[in-house]
C-alpha cells in the first residue's frame, strides 16, 4: 500500500500539445498521455475479447492478474491495436526508425490490488522478471487504459525525470514501496500513457469497487536490440497475424549497429535532425 496520502495529480492538458511538445515531455519527464485514442465501441470490443482470456495472479496479489502474448490469442480487436495509426505514427516520429513490437500483455487490477512496487522496465543486463529483452537500450511501453483511471482505481504512478538520474538511487534494478515526489496520472478510458522504459513507475492501489483493465504494448526502434540473444517469435504464429500487424513482429534480435565503427570515416553526415536542440520547437 502506498504510504503517500495525497500524491500530486498530473494536470497536463495533453490534447493541447503538439507532437513536438509530446516528444519533449516524454524525453524529459519520462511519460505522456495520448487522450481519446479509442472509441467506446473499440473499448467494448477489446474488453469482450480480454474477458475470455485466462489470467494468472502475481506472486504478491491474486488481485493483480495478467495474460501474456495477447498477440497469439483469438483477439482481433486487441491485435489490431498494435498497429493503431495515431500511436505508431507518433512512435515513428519519436524513434525515427522502424518499430519492433516486443510484447503485448493484458493486465487486470481488481478491487483490493495493493499497488505495484515502483520499478523500471529497463534492466541493462537483463533480469529474471523481464528477461534479456529488458536490455534493449531504447524502449517505450504503451498502456491502453480500458477503464476510466481515477485516483481510486489503480492509476499510474511515475517519478518524473527519474530516468535521467546518474545517482545510485536510480539503479534500474532498485524497487521502492513509495516515494515522496511520486505523481499520479489519471485519464479517460480509451486513452494511452506512454512511458520511457527507464522511468521509475508503478500503479496505485485499486481501492474502488471496479476492475481496472489495460493492454500494455511495448515497442523499440529497430536499431536498439537486446545485448544477448532472445527466443525468436514462432514463425507460424507471426504468419497468421494480419498484414498491418505482422511487420511489427520483426526478429526480436534485430539490431542495426556498426560494432566496427571507425573514429573518422570519409562519408560522415553533417546533419542529424533527431538530435537537434530545436526539434522540440517544431
Amino acid at each position: 500500500m502506498s504510504q503517500i496520502p495525497s500524491p500530486r495529480i498530473d494536470r497536463t492538458n495533453w490534447a493541447a500539445m503538439s507532437d513536438a511538445q509530446l516528444i519533449k515531455h516524454l524525453e524529459i519527464e519520462g511519460f505522456i498521455v495520448l487522450p481519446d485514442l479509442l472509441s467506446p465501441a473499440q473499448v467494448k470490443a477489446i474488453k469482450q475479447e480480454l474477458a475470455v482470456l485466462p489470467t494468472v495472479g502475481t506472486d504478491y496479489s491474486e488481485n493483480q492478474r495478467g495474460h501474456r502474448d495477447v498477440q497469439w490469442s483469438d483477439s482481433p480487436a486487441c491485435i489490431d491495436l498494435i498497429a493503431l495509426p495515431r500511436t505508431t505514427d507518433f512512435l515513428r516520429k519519436l524513434f525515427g526508425d522502424d518499430l519492433v513490437c516486443t510484447s503485448c500483455m493484458y493486465a487486470l487490477s481488481r478491487p483490493g490490488h495493493p499497488g505495484i512496487a515502483i520499478h523500471t522496465d529497463a534492466q541493462p543486463y537483463g533480469s529474471k522478471i523481464f528477461g534479456m529483452q529488458a536490455s534493449a537500450p531504447r524502449l517505450v511501453r504503451v498502456l491502453y487504459y480500458l477503464d476510466d483511471l481515477t485516483p481510486e482505481r489503480a492509476p499510474l504512478k511515475v517519478i518524473p525525470h527519474s530516468h535521467l538520474s546518474f545517482h545510485a538511487d536510480a539503479n534500474p534494478y532498485h524497487r521502492y514501496l513509495s516515494h515522496p515526489e511520486e505523481v499520479m496520472v489519471t485519464c479517460k478510458a480509451g486513452s494511452a500513457a506512454i512511458i520511457n522504459q527507464s522511468i521509475f513507475h508503478a500503479n496505485f492501489p485499486n481501492v474502488s469497487q471496479e476492475d481496472r483493465e489495460l493492454l500494455a504494448i511495448a515497442y523499440r526502434p529497430a536499431w536498439a536490440g537486446p545485448i544477448a540473444e532472445v527466443p525468436e517469435w514462432p514463425a507460424e504464429k507471426v504468419a497468421k497475424l494480419p498484414d498491418r500487424v505482422r511487420g511489427y513482429f520483426r526478429s526480436p534480435n534485430l539490431r542495426r549497429i556498426n560494432y566496427d565503427v571507425p573514429n573518422r570515416s570519409p562519408d560522415m553526415p553533417t546533419s542529424a535532425p533527431g538530435i537537434n536542440p530545436s526539434r522540440w520547437d517544431v
